[in-house]
């Protein structure tokens, strides 16, 4: 059977230079963003640059407004991340060996958060809050971070738990362990990475999600809806080009991090392959 990397070997040419160009089509804008947050020109987008500088970097950490931004989303992402790392774990765990009426439902509805467009997920929250009297406020954000970021968490955990084999359960179980002496030496061990790898994901999604946000938050100051605030102030572009770069940053180094952890875990210890 042929491996990826000969597969690899095989493909045309000019099915590699698509590919190139549509990802540098794709991340063009982004290194647009990073050259201009670095130009010595203080108006928006002159061409050719000017020159380098570090002015703006000093000025963006030098004002309240965004780092007040910063940690309300850091402080979001962390909540919304734990909160969907215990309750993806426990769904997973749950579903990915009982079969019941209704859990093709249940999944369901796990994924419906993350599947529909923002607007529609915005709208749902915010009714549900004004039902139950609840106003927009950090926790209202939180909560409806973690609708989504259930499905990342969850979508890990029960791919890893799939390939691992139920038989170190009953193992650990006929040795005499019981559920929390298994899930701790057993399970954790073998779900560790995709739990890290989910975590992260999930913090990355919540720090720069935007459209929730907008319909949960009232008067709350995110990132995202700071710099969507700044889109009718031209004379900030400098400081916007840095904060935009910061969130690129904080949401793609997470996104790698992830990848390295769960690459080349297709195989876990114990699972019989």
């Amino acid at each position: 059977m042929r491996s990826d990397h000969a597969l690899h070997d095989k493909a045309p040419r000019w099915l590699k230079w698509l590919a190139f160009g549509g990802l540098g089509f794709l991340h063009f804008p982004i290194l647009v963003i990073f050259l201009y947050a670095f130009n010595v020109e203080e108006s928006a987008y002159s061409f050719p640059l000017k020159g380098f500088t570090l002015r703006w970097i000093h000025e963006t950490f030098a004002r309240p407004d965004v780092l007040s931004a910063i940690w309300l989303s850091v402080k979001i992402a962390s909540l919304a991340t734990l909160v969907a790392l215990a309750l993806g774990t426990m769904a997973a765990a749950a579903l990915y060996r009982r079969h019941f009426l209704g859990k093709e439902a249940i999944t369901l509805m796990l994924i419906l958060p993350i599947a529909l467009p923002g607007i529609i997920t915005g709208i749902a929250l915010l009714s549900a809050f004004r039902l139950a009297d609840v106003p927009p406020s950090f926790w209202t954000i939180a909560i409806g971070h973690a609708t989504f970021c259930v499905v990342v968490v969850y979508n890990n955990v029960i791919a890893r738990f799939r390939r691992t084999s139920y038989s170190l359960i009953e193992a650990s179980m006929d040795l005499g362990a019981d559920g929390f002496q298994t899930f701790r030496y057993v399970v954790l061990p073998q779900i560790a990475t995709a739990l890290l790898a989910g975590g992260i994901l999930a913090f990355a999604l919540s720090f720069d999600e935007i459209i929730v946000t907008t319909f949960t938050a009232g008067t709350e100051v995110t990132l995202p809806i700071w710099l969507l605030n700044q889109l009718t102030r031209p004379r900030d572009v400098p400081i916007t080009n840095v904060v935009a770069m910061i969130v690129m940053l904080i949401t793609m180094v997470p996104i790698f991090a992830a990848y390295s952890l769960t690459r080349g875990t297709e195989d876990v210890a114990g699972s019989g392959k």
